[in-house]
């Protein structure tokens, strides 16, 4: 399958709220594996939402210490215990920073065929789904930065 560009933080596609899947077809398969593919062509890639390949669609893929697969429209059900720790972004390659998030997470949603799927996450794993999700609903994780904080961040993360 096809490995794809993925958009940077400054692309306006990134800022859109994805919409829900209403078709389990062939399209659908072939934006799973080309997530899937796009995700795997770089190390230490962990996850990758279809807005990042400029798919405003509610689906995503994950990668992480043996658990791997993809949700389509995921929603999050998210535990009370937090933790801070680096996070980076594909669409802003080579910057990591801290940020605050669930430390467990179940995640529900449908596999590319239509069947109900369930992904219960901890520590890092579940921090991918929620920045995944994130991007589905047009968040990038510096939104969630406070504003001196993502000034820095974005000055690290934008060309020029």
């Amino acid at each position: 399958m096809t490995v794809r560009p993925i958009r940077t933080f400054d692309d306006p596609v990134l800022r859109q709220v994805s919409a829900p899947v209403q078709d389990f077809d062939r399209e659908l398969r072939r934006l799973v594996k080309s997530l899937t593919a796009t995700m795997g062509a770089g190390a230490g890639r962990a996850g990758l939402a279809a807005p990042q390949l400029g798919e405003p669609v509610r689906v995503l893929v994950y990668s992480y210490d043996g658990k791997s697969g993809h949700l389509v429209n995921p929603r999050l059900e998210l535990s009370q215990r937090r933790i801070t720790a680096d996070e980076a972004c594909l669409s802003a390659p080579g910057v990591w920073w801290p940020l605050e998030r669930s430390y467990m997470v179940t995640a529900r949603g449908r596999d590319m065929f239509g069947k109900p799927v369930t992904v219960r996450a901890l520590g890092v794993l579940a921090r991918v789904l929620q920045h995944e999700v994130d991007h589905l609903d047009g968040v990038l994780f510096s939104d969630h930065l406070e504003e001196a904080e993502r000034e820095r961040f974005l000055a690290a993360a934008l060309p020029g």
